[in-house]
């Protein structure tokens, strides 16, 4: 009875870690796909970066960034 009752108490904190684990790893494949400083294929596109508009968004939360209006302020290369 003891350890049917401890097992029950043990279910919420098995979900918040799981839960907590899945947000960190979903974060992580996030970061290792779509962020501009990371370069998987150093053939094709060694340089990422370069290749960004100024209205493409990279940043995971953008407070008082309006991307849409913004204007390139850097060269071709």
């Amino acid at each position: 009875v003891f350890f049917i009752s401890l097992s029950l108490q043990l279910i919420p904190l098995i979900g918040f870690i799981s839960v907590g684990l899945g947000s960190a790893v979903l974060y992580l494949l996030r970061l290792a796909l779509y962020s501009p400083d990371v370069s998987w294929d150093r053939k094709n596109n060694p340089e990422p970066w370069n290749k960004l508009s100024p209205t493409d968004q990279y940043k995971f939360l953008a407070v008082s960034t309006d991307y849409k209006s913004l204007k390139k302020d850097r060269p071709s290369f």
